[in-house]
C-alpha cells in the first residue's frame, strides 16, 4: 500500500546491493538522494548488519531485519542499485530481499513500486542480467517493477567521485528515473497501473 505524506511527497527508500564502502552503486543511491526532484524524498539505508537469512529466526527476527522490513513498509517506492556478480545479483542483496519477504504472508515488498539501477567499472552493459533477475524476483513478490527507463551505467569509475555521480548526463538519467518511479507510485495509488 502506498502511503504518501500530507504534502503528497513520494518517499523513496533506496539501498545498494553492496557492502563496499566506496561502492559505485552506493554512489548511485547517494546521488538520487542528493539530487531528488521536488516532491520526492529519498532515504538511503545500508544493508550492513543484516544477518544471513535463517528460517528458524523468522518468529523472532533480528532487530536489524525488523527495522529493514519497517522502512520498506513505510516507503512509497523502492530504488535498488545493484552490482552484477556472476551474471546475477549479489548474495547480500538476495539475502536482504529474502528476509524482507518472509515469513509467508508478511512480504514487505507486496504491492510496492520498485526501480532498479546498476553501475559497473567496465565498458559493457554490466548489471543487465542482475537487474533482469531483480525484476523477476519482484514480479514474484507481487511488487511492481518499473520497466522504463532502465539504467545500466558503464564506466562508473570515470563518472563517480567522492561517493556521488559527477557526470551530468548520468546524473540527469538518475533524476529522470526518480521522476518516473514517483509517477509510477502515484499511478498505482490511483489504481491506474498501465
Amino acid at each position: 500500500m502506498i502511503m504518501m505524506d500530507n504534502n503528497g511527497k513520494i518517499k523513496v527508500l533506496a539501498f545498494a546491493g553492496s557492502l563496499r564502502k566506496d561502492s559505485f552503486n552506493k554512489a548511485l543511491v547517494n546521488t538520487a538522494k542528493q539530487y531528488a526532484p521536488d516532491g520526492i524524498e529519498v532515504e538511503v539505508i545500508d544493508l550492513k548488519g543484516i544477518p544471513l537469512y535463517d528460517q528458524d529466526e523468522e518468529r523472532n527476527m533480528p532487530p536489524s531485519v525488523v527495522a529493514f522490513k519497517g522502512r520498506i513498509k513505510e516507503a512509497d517506492a523502492i530504488l535498488i542499485a545493484t552490482p552484477e556478480y556472476n551474471r546475477s545479483i549479489p548474495g547480500v542483496l538476495k539475502n536482504a530481499i529474502d528476509w524482507a519477504s518472509r515469513p509467508y504472508g508478511q512480504n514487505s515488498f507486496d504491492d510496492k513500486p520498485v526501480a532498479t539501477i546498476g553501475a559497473t567499472g567496465g565498458q559493457l552493459i554490466g548489471t543487465f542480467a542482475a537487474q533482469a533477475h531483480l525484476r523477476q524476483i519482484f514480479s514474484f513478490l507481487n511488487a511492481h517493477p518499473l520497466e522504463r527507463p532502465q539504467l545500466y551505467i558503464a564506466g562508473a569509475s570515470e563518472k563517480i567521485e567522492n561517493g556521488l555521480v559527477v557526470d551530468e548526463p548520468t546524473r540527469d538519467l538518475i533524476i529522470d528515473m526518480l521522476k518516473s518511479l514517483a509517477d509510477w507510485a502515484r499511478r498505482l495509488k490511483a489504481g491506474q497501473p498501465s
